[in-house]
């Protein structure tokens, strides 16, 4: 058995063009956009198989545990056998299906940095089937706010920020349909935890296909058939055009339909570098009642303020579920 080494991956870094963005919110500033609010359900990739845990393979001379002696962990990343790649679970069980019992390489990501290992896969006893003794995911679900859809192209935008895995690793899209998804219920927010709102996908909906999730969102394009008809337009204004005092936001916290809740914005940062460029307090008593404020899920919320689209939601303070952080809204068209 190979002991596991880790080489430094290089990381490529891309800059974004921060006077780019300002000039093109600029110019489509008397543009109109739909306004958002609608709960959107979307699945992310782990970038190849995920290990969740490690467990035994029993076989017919006993029991086994490839994985944890070839010193695979909980949260690595299979990502190829034998230099090919593998992307999700079942080209995983097809390879191992394949190589049958003989020993294999296996390449893992941790933590940014890559391994490789040997593993001998063991035939269960059960079900005749080659495995290794991990439980294993390739996908992530989840479910989040969209913020505008252009009128004219439909590109949308959601999220407000980025999506990361247990490593702190970015997540890449895996199925590109977006599905309309339904809030059927809620975990209210309290000091020192997050609450979050339960969904459920109706896939026979797809109102969208994405395309990427970059540090400022989620991005993609709605369907042509999807019906604006009831749909509230908006024009955008930039960061500055912002004020400190009361704005609303419009989120799902039931059902599919949007409401319109009031907030107070308490802060203003056009510069700030991680996009927390609002600091925001909920001080609408009916959404504090249903969720405490604000959750997970709610992130992309759109903020309007004086009839314009300003922002949107994107993180919650722990030690106080009624405020939180809120991104302009130049910088998720400028990106």
């Amino acid at each position: 058995m190979r002991k596991l080494k880790f080489f430094i991956a290089a990381l490529a870094l891309c800059a974004c063009c921060m006077t780019g963005g300002a000039v093109r919110a600029s110019a489509a500033e008397k543009d109109l956009y739909y306004l958002g609010g609608m709960t959107a359900g979307f699945l992310l990739s782990a970038g190849g198989v995920q290990v969740i845990g490690l467990n035994e393979v029993a076989a017919e001379d006993g029991i086994y545990k490839p994985a944890e002696q070839a010193g695979i962990r909980s949260g690595d990343i299979i990502c190829a056998i034998d230099g090919i790649a593998v992307r999700n679970i079942e080209e995983l069980n097809s390879m191992l299906a394949k190589y049958g019992g003989k020993t294999v390489r296996v390449r893992v990501k941790r933590q940014g940095d890559t391994a490789e290992t040997e593993i001998t896969p063991i035939r269960e006893k059960k079900s005749g089937k080659y495995k290794i003794g991990v439980l294993i995911r390739d996908t992530v679900s989840g479910i989040g706010t969209v913020t505008y859809i252009e009128k004219e192209s439909r590109r949308f935008a959601a999220l407000g920020h980025g999506v990361t895995d247990e490593n702190k690793e970015s997540m890449q899209i895996s199925d590109a349909k977006v599905y309309l998804c339904s809030v059927i219920g809620i975990n209210k927010g309290e000091r020192g935890k997050a609450g979050e709102l339960r969904g459920l996908f109706l896939n026979d909906k797809a109102i969208a296909k994405a395309e990427c999730v970059c540090a400022t969102g989620l991005y993609g394009t709605f369907e042509e058939n999807y019906d604006f008809s009831q749909t509230q337009t908006v024009e955008i204004a930039p960061i500055s055009q912002a004020s400190i005092g009361k704005a609303v936001i419009y989120s799902t916290v039931n059902g599919v339909c949007p409401q319109k809740y009031e907030i107070a914005i308490a802060k203003v940062d056009a510069g700030n570098r991680e996009n927390k460029n609002f600091v925001i307090k909920v001080t609408d008593e009916r959404l504090i009642d249903e969720t405490g404020g604000i959750v997970q899920g709610m992130s992309g919320s759109p903020i309007v303020q004086n009839g314009k689209l300003i922002g949107a939601v994107t993180h919650v303070f722990l030690n106080d579920p009624t405020r939180g952080y809120g991104i302009g809204i130049e910088h998720m068209i400028g990106e």
